[in-house]
């Protein structure tokens, strides 16, 4: 039945004409501990860095960026934009922050450490989430395509269509490097996907089902979005928009 349903929900991702194609595979997960995290959070980009979560959180009149403590979910650091910016994906490179904003098509950069900004930039289109391969700064923006920018420069330096059966994979959210793969919420659903990207192909599907448990949800915009992964200790840590809770999961076979 469970196969079956998430078939179902996979199936309204690519066309049709890609239904007889292979599929990536579905993968379940299981809770290893949870955290508190703050409800008031509208959960934009999330990564673990040097033992502290960076969150950046969106809304126009809301949108910050902040350091946070993963155990207790105290907010040590904050920064608020300028209200009239929507605040999206955040991304840490030597020293500094690199933050996009949804529609502007600017964005920001900070010292790490103060929060001080430091320089704007431009981009086409929007901007939804950042991650980094260690060489290049990948970037999202709610299509089917993964942009690859000069961490250096921000300009693009190229793009990779996200498929999957042979059909695009649209509205890819908050993106983060895990072991040689991006891993990629998908908006309003409950799935991640696992994206090798050399090619943009789908490795493999994670179905978040039944993370957050019915009685939390406000009904709302209350969707999963926010992977971070703390490579030394090789643990994955999700959340959503106003969840109260920050979840450390592991990915089962």
């Amino acid at each position: 039945m469970l196969l079956a349903r998430a078939l179902a929900v996979l199936l309204l991702l690519v066309p049709a004409v890609a239904v007889a194609q292979a599929r990536a595979p579905i993968q379940s997960y299981e809770v290893v501990a949870s955290f508190p995290h703050d409800t008031g959070a509208f959960t934009e980009g999330l990564f673990f860095q040097d033992g502290v979560l960076y969150e950046s959180t969106g809304l126009e009149g809301r949108s910050d960026i902040r350091k946070v403590d993963p155990a207790s979910g105290k907010v040590l650091q904050k920064r608020d934009l300028d209200p009239k910016y929507f605040g999206e994906g955040i991304v840490a490179w030597k020293g500094k922050l690199v933050e996009l904003t949804w529609r502007d098509g600017i964005g920001f950069t900070y010292d790490l450490k103060t929060f001080e900004p430091k320089s704007t930039f431009s981009y086409p289109g929007e901007g939804w989430a950042l991650t980094h391969d260690g060489k290049r700064l990948i970037m999202s923006d709610g299509t089917a395509e993964l942009r690859f920018l000069d961490p250096e420069t921000l300009a693009e330096t190229g793009r990779v269509k996200v498929t999957d059966g042979g059909g695009e994979v649209v509205n890819i959210n908050e993106v983060e490097w895990v072991e040689g793969e991006v891993w990629a919420n998908i908006w309003q659903t409950d799935w991640i996907a696992r994206i090798d990207p050399a090619t943009g192909k789908v490795k493999a599907w994670i179905d978040m089902t039944g993370l957050l448990p019915a009685a939390d949800r406000t009904g709302g915009e209350d969707v999963l979005n926010g992977i971070a992964y703390d490579a030394k200790g090789k643990r994955v840590l999700v959340t959503g928009k106003f969840w109260p809770k920050l979840y450390e999961i592991r990915v089962k076979p």
